[in-house]
């Protein structure tokens, strides 16, 4: 099954790593959608592939890198839109 996931993370995730080792992870597992900041310092991320390799980077973005620190993390599934490459924007 095909399943999306949006997900946005707060605390100390720009200037870490955070989008950079997402998107690399994401593609491991053959994920499509996209990771970007957001200008109030928080990031978001879709994730829209195999249920089991979403669930992987939802449970991956709660910990992130060595260097971020997430205090908090919103995810709620949405409808695939058939993504198949994974960006990172802005």
């Amino acid at each position: 099954m095909t399943k999306r996931v949006r997900v946005i993370a707060s605390g100390l995730v720009q200037g870490v790593f955070y989008r950079v080792t997402c998107a690399e992870r994401a593609r491991e597992l053959g994920l499509g959608g996209f990771v970007r900041n957001l200008a109030d310092g928080r990031v978001e991320a879709a994730f829209e592939g195999a249920d089991a390799a979403v669930d992987v980077m939802v449970a991956w973005r709660r910990s992130g890198t060595d260097w971020s620190r997430v205090d908090h993390l919103d995810a709620s599934e949405e409808l695939p839109t058939g993504d198949r490459e994974f960006l990172v924007t802005r």
